[in-house]
């Protein structure tokens, strides 16, 4: 374990397992570091595994001012883990808020980035979805002051992306209630607000996300309703993203198939440091049946330069 300096004087507990390129996992708003135990069991032979506690989430400091937390320290706060370990460049697997935050890194700090795996991100992030999400996000703040962690943590554990994780792996869904129900209600409360409702939409920095350059993987549950027009966003905008739909399956991919979820980061991060991972041919993007006339229009265009 490391103790990392935020650039605003909070301290975060992180820790690194392995040896090879480094992979920085980035956890959800009901998780915490230890949501990546099985990937980082199964891949600290090839790489370096990075996992730290997101500031309100202790052992990591719970700062008491709401300033104190946003999608703007967020990524600040992976580029301090980054270089407490003197890594300069990582792999990122980030997974719903973690996810966010890894767009955020593929966006602000491009030098740092080998390859980004987003994981269920998106949540509230549609246009008809948005006004429903915020009302959520400022409902859950106040039920985890008002009712206490483990309180909440029965109802989110039960919640529709969530009850997967029930049905196919009971005793990792028993270990993410227990984790989620020792989490600090004031730093949760602080987090949704500052964090989850406060970020942007996607559909608002699409400009911003079509500017990122590295590898990209779009990894979404088919039962995760909250993600799923956010991947195709992601698919349709950053010019070297592919999606993947996992059947049958919702928010925490990685605990409800751990073995499948591994294999999927290091079929990517092979392929991504290989240099095989493509950019989409914008020729792709045309709508339409056949082919041939989308051909003949782009064939008769004028040529520029």
């Amino acid at each position: 374990m490391t103790p990392v300096r935020t650039s605003d004087g909070y301290t975060l507990h992180a820790e690194s397992d392995g040896s090879g390129p480094a992979i920085l996992f980035l956890h959800e708003f009901a998780g915490d570091h230890r949501m990546w135990a099985e990937q980082v069991a199964a891949l600290r032979g090839e790489y370096r595994c990075i996992t730290f506690a997101a500031r309100g989430y202790p052992p990591s400091d719970v700062p008491q001012d709401q300033s104190a937390y946003s999608h703007v320290h967020a990524t600040d706060d992976a580029i301090a883990v980054l270089d407490a370990f003197g890594v300069r460049r990582a792999h990122i697997v980030g997974l719903s808020m973690g996810g966010f935050t890894a767009l955020q890194l593929g966006i602000r700090h491009p030098d740092r980035v080998d390859s980004l795996l987003v994981s269920s991100a998106g949540s509230g992030a549609s246009p008809q979805q948005r006004a429903e999400f915020l009302a959520n996000a400022r409902a859950t703040a106040e039920a985890f002051r008002r009712e206490g962690t483990p309180a909440v943590a029965d109802r989110m554990a039960l919640g529709p992306a969530r009850i997967q994780l029930l049905r196919k792996n009971r005793p990792l869904w028993e270990r993410f209630r227990a984790q989620l129900a020792e989490h600090s209600a004031e730093g949760m409360a602080f987090t949704v607000l500052g964090v989850q409702h406060a970020r942007p939409s996607l559909w608002d920095i699409v400009d911003e996300l079509r500017a990122i350059t590295a590898p990209t993987l779009v990894l979404n549950g088919d039962e995760d309703e909250a993600v799923l027009d956010a991947g195709l966003l992601l698919k349709r905008t950053i010019p070297s993203a592919g999606l993947q739909i996992v059947p049958n399956s919702g928010h925490l991919l990685n605990l409800e198939d751990p073995e499948q979820y591994t294999g999927i980061v290091r079929s990517f991060l092979r392929a991504a440091a290989a240099g095989a991972w493509p950019r989409r041919d914008p020729r792709s993007l045309a709508v339409g049946g056949l082919g041939v006339a989308e051909q003949g229009r782009a064939a008769r265009r004028p040529r520029l330069g």
